[in-house]
């Protein structure tokens, strides 16, 4: 089944949020965190399965530009530098749908990997320091 074709789409910068408008059907609203650490480029997915990097720190993103890309999707551009994914219509309306539970299964990875959803200050240094294994008598 093919996914609908926005109606129309609305950058919202102030907001840091992408509307996209479906007419009767309904609208989608979505974060430019959300599009952010969901990107279908190379550099969040990988090149295969397994291969994705999980995107921290990217509370604060917001969204400079959207771009066309033919009639079937298009292609958004973040202040982190970010520029290099396509979003189709059809992935678009995917997120839009599932936005609850792809933002919850995105928390969880965040929570097992100790990352966070927050940039840290410039010149911040991160130990990691291991809970010490008790000694046994």
């Amino acid at each position: 089944m093919e996914h609908p074709v926005p109606s129309d789409i609305r950058l919202h910068k102030k907001s840091a949020v992408l509307e996209l408008v479906y007419g009767e059907s309904g609208n989608y609203q979505l974060s430019a965190e959300f599009l952010r650490v969901h990107s279908p480029s190379a550099e969040v997915r990988g090149h295969g399965k397994g291969q994705e990097v999980l995107q921290t720190g990217k509370r604060q993103v917001k969204l400079l530009n959207l771009q066309p890309v033919g009639n079937y999707a298009v292609k958004l551009l973040f202040d982190d530098g970010h520029d290099s994914g396509i979003y189709s219509w059809d992935y678009l309306h995917e997120l839009g749908k599932n936005q609850q539970q792809l933002w919850n299964t995105y928390l969880g990875k965040l929570e097992q990997a100790g990352a966070n959803r927050d940039t840290l200050p410039a010149g911040t240094q991160v130990i990691n320091i291991m809970p010490s294994t008790p000694i046994k008598d």
